[in-house]
């Protein structure tokens, strides 16, 4: 598993968004759908979730006397893991979570900066939900939804299907408090009849 720093740098988030999903890229493909990226700095990121066993060389090739290699992402290395973010302090979280925050925005934008972007057609889709859970409901949840997506990870372009581009933020609401209805005494049995 990675920590933090690794895997949400925002060049390095992009990297690995652009290969989410997809079978294998090489580096030149990762600059044709990133070009805003300098190829001196995607080649460094590239070899740097390579060193840290994030992407895989699934390929190489001779390509004009250089080695062109192929690449794919280890899902299961592209994880900050619970080890990791216990390990983080409240500033390592604000800034990831900034850096996920832009990412998210950036991807949006380049989105609709398409001439064929048509969002309401499309099903672009943002909102948010709360649901007050207990911790095992929570681990239940997070493990449904993670387990959804993962069956769809490794299907392909074929068939007219579209790549979307999934990003979840959980957060417990510690300020909402629920307060307890005036019209019911909290000592009460809540199965009693009130006029017995």
């Amino acid at each position: 598993m990675a920590n933090a720093n690794l895997l949400l740098h925002p060049v390095r988030a992009r990297i690995l968004r652009t290969l989410l999903g997809a079978d294998e890229l090489t580096t030149a493909q990762l600059r044709d759908r990133l070009p805003d990226i300098a190829p001196a700095t995607m080649y460094r990121h590239v070899a740097t979730l390579a060193q840290a066993g994030i992407l895989e060389v699934v390929a190489e090739r001779q390509v004009r006397g250089t080695v062109e290699r192929s690449y794919r992402v280890r899902q299961e290395q592209a994880l900050v893991d619970e080890e990791a973010r216990t390990a983080m302090t409240k500033d390592d979280h604000r800034q990831a979570v900034t850096v996920f925050a832009g990412s998210m925005i950036g991807d949006f934008d380049r989105y609709l900066a398409r001439d064929d972007a048509e969002p309401a057609r499309e099903g672009v889709l943002y909102r948010q939900g709360a649901v007050w859970l207990t911790a095992d409901e929570f681990t239940e949840l997070v493990e449904e939804i993670e387990a959804a997506v993962a069956r769809r990870t490794r299907t392909a372009a074929e068939d007219g299907r579209t790549r979307h581009i999934l990003s979840l933020a959980l957060v417990p609401d510690k300020s909402a408090v629920q307060e307890p209805d005036p019209g019911v005494d909290p000592g009460a049995d809540p199965g009693a009849d009130s006029d017995a």
